[in-house]
């Protein structure tokens, strides 16, 4: 089914109240890559009881509004800084020529879910683009600068931005916006988006893993252990990250050499470890990676249920901690740099990413605008190879995991035997 997408309209929202000049970036912010973090939400909304125009008011409405608490998000990215004189957040209309329920039939065709999303950034903290079915259906497509916060600051942004839109009124419907407080800026950083090229052939597929099958391979993993007796077993990001990494050594037959590394990245939650600990409300780039280096041949040829790669993924995660935190706010950057598996040569070899980041438990599905929560909500596509992203399922029955690669790994990926024996590509 072919389907295209038709731009009718573009607006800059402003917040209703005088904004801030400006907003320096924290340390972490001046150290996160330049990408947008895209979400797409999707509504079943039928046209005769809310029309195309009464839909698009009440979120432009609303999204004014909220800017009043998120104010940051109304700007240019500038060096060091968000400048908010200028500012403003794009919104784009646009019109698409099928009916919702024929989309959801078959979502996956690789980079689709882009189109709705905003294309123009041009250094705006925030774009937002409000697709609209013929059948009344909508898909609400964000996309917010990596630069300004992490996924989970996004998430909450939208739910409140729908609470805003349900209710008006709403008095503490905004966040702790702590990043520059906790975590000051330093001159002379290393700015990883200063060496930061865009990939420019990624493609995007979604993958789900049933609860069942996740069981499976902890099973797996626990009987590979030796301590199969004690049933400790690993986390379902650990599990899911573990398999993963195995399937992508495998199926793009990847062989290690004195000249490479690779360096498989979780993406860690900081908020509960900082004292006192931060309520998901608090807004900005709160997350820190735990790295591990993969070194050895071994590493790469293990099956997905071998133990060893989760015992890696383990030690690296326990390094993310208050201590980390505590250099973090003092300023010593470079005394967080603490990576499992580093050896003398580490630094000599190219590094290879593989990088996993976990949204699960994350409340995406509590976004309602007022016509009810949304059907699906998907991740977009990234300029960034061999990034994994996990979401729940709607019902909680499982784990979609969107998967980027390039177009020649996507292809020896998806048809990867042992991969589809655990995980549904449609």
């Amino acid at each position: 089914m072919r389907i295209d997408v038709e731009v009718i309209s573009r607006e800059i929202i402003k917040p209703t109240t005088s904004p801030h000049d400006h907003y320096k970036f924290s340390l972490l912010d001046q150290v996160y890559p330049t990408w947008y973090v895209p979400f797409i939400y999707f509504y079943s909304v039928d046209h005769k009881l809310i029309s195309k125009n009464e839909k698009s008011k009440h979120l432009k409405t609303s999204l004014s509004q909220v800017l009043n608490h998120y104010y940051l998000l109304a700007g240019i990215i500038n060096d060091n800084f968000i400048d908010r004189k200028n500012g403003g957040v794009l919104v784009l209309e646009v019109q698409v020529n099928c009916h919702l329920s024929e989309f959801l039939q078959n979502p996956n065709p690789d980079n689709f879910v882009n189109k709705f999303l905003p294309d123009e950034v041009n250094k705006l903290v925030l774009t937002v683009q409000l697709n609209f079915f013929d059948c009344g259906g909508i898909a609400i497509g964000v996309r917010m600068s990596h630069k300004v916060a992490d996924a989970l600051s996004m998430i909450m942004f939208i739910k409140n931005w729908a609470e805003t839109a349900c209710n008006s009124n709403i008095s503490n419907v905004g966040p702790k916006i702590v990043g520059t407080t906790l975590f000051p800026p330093i001159d002379n950083v290393f700015d990883h988006s200063s060496e930061y090229t865009p990939e420019k052939t990624i493609m995007s597929k979604r993958f789900t893993f049933s609860n069942s099958n996740i069981s499976t391979l902890q099973e797996k993993i626990v009987a590979t252990s030796g301590t199969e007796s004690s049933k400790t077993y690993p986390s379902r990001f650990k599990t899911l990250s573990s398999f993963l990494w195995s399937r992508f050594a495998a199926s793009t037959e990847i062989k290690k050499g004195p000249k490479t590394s690779y360096l498989l990245q979780s993406a860690m939650n900081l908020r509960k470890m900082i004292y006192p600990p931060l309520s998901d409300d608090s807004f900005g780039n709160l997350s820190g990676l735990a790295i591990t280096i993969v070194s050895s041949e071994d590493d790469v040829e293990e099956e997905g249920y071998n133990y060893s790669i989760v015992n890696k993924l383990t030690s690296a995660i326990s390094n993310v901690n208050k201590d980390l935190i505590i250099n973090l706010q003092d300023g010593k950057f470079e005394s967080t740099i603490n990576w499992e598996g580093v050896d003398e040569n580490t630094f000599k070899r190219e590094a290879i990413p593989f990088s996993c980041s976990s949204c699960c438990w994350f409340p995406i599905y509590e976004a309602d605008f007022g016509w009810g929560r949304p059907v699906w909500v998907a991740f977009g596509v990234v300029p960034e190879r061999n990034l994994f992203v996990f979401l729940d399922t709607k019902n909680g029955d499982g784990i979609e995991v969107w998967v980027n690669l390039t177009e020649e790994d996507l292809a020896k990926f998806e048809t990867d035997k042992e991969l589809l024996t655990y995980a549904s590509s449609t």
